[in-house]
């Protein structure tokens, strides 16, 4: 019951974390503990409703909690006793009348909080995969046209991904810009291949910038936009301003 009420202080205090309607659900982590929501649209009685945990995607899942009111609209469960934020999750829903469904299994995704320097090792670390940086030359990509970066990109959401998939291999940081070239924050270190920044810590739609660097070396140049709400996509005028 505590962790349904600390799940809810949490909700209220962020709306940074929103949540997916069953049979989809949301799954995220601050770095030490993994939150799991959803809202409830199945418009059919549900009489069990469990939260299930697995170091394996397709089986030897165990439920770690018991939802005490499961058709509750919104609903949610913190995990504090993870091993680590890497585990696979799922819901199984149990229906009046003895019909059930699983969800899909799927892993934490890690947010990034909105400060000025953010420490990515905060966030998220698996000390069982940590090794020795290895010395890489350095890349410098230059796009054609606009094409998107296979590095950091927005989402369907909006959301910016920031996909570096030797990340825990190589001595990564990365600094954001605004339109104007103006520093908005930085990562000192990237310590998971993969993060996503919620679209609301860059203020506003538009151009933002970015530079990675490879052990203090530029590896990667580029920008992206983030659409106004509701909008999706690179207006034409938009990128006939940009240049391209």
């Amino acid at each position: 019951m505590n962790k349904i009420v600390l799940f809810f202080c949490f909700l209220v205090a962020s709306k940074a974390y929103s949540q997916d309607t069953l049979p989809h659900f949301s799954v995220k982590s601050n770095g030490s503990k993994v939150i799991i929501s959803w809202k409830n649209n199945f418009g059919a009685t549900i009489s069990t409703l469990n939260i299930q945990r697995s170091t394996d995607s397709l089986k030897n899942f165990t439920s770690i909690a018991s939802m005490l009111d499961p058709n509750n609209k919104e609903n949610g469960y913190v995990d504090a006793k993870a091993t680590n934020t890497n585990m696979f999750y799922r819901i199984f829903v149990a229906f009046a009348g003895g019909t059930y469904t699983y969800t899909k299994s799927q892993r934490p995704v890690t947010f990034i909080g909105n400060k000025n320097t953010v420490d990515s090792s905060a966030l998220f670390i698996d000390s069982s995969l940590t090794e020795k940086p290895k010395e890489v030359a350095p890349k410098v990509i230059t796009p054609s046209g606009y094409m998107a970066s296979k590095h950091i990109y927005t989402s369907k959401e909006n959301h910016v991904v920031i996909n570096l998939s030797d990340a825990l291999t190589n001595q990564y940081s990365i600094k954001f810009f605004d339109d104007k070239g103006m520093l908005l924050f930085d990562i000192k270190k990237m310590t998971a291949p993969y993060l996503l920044i919620e679209k609301v810590h860059f203020k506003h739609a538009g151009w933002f910038y970015f530079e990675i660097y490879n052990n203090s070396l530029l590896f990667e140049k580029h920008k992206f936009y983030i659409p106004k709400e509701g909008k999706y996509g690179i207006p034409p005028t938009e990128l006939k301003k940009a240049g391209y």
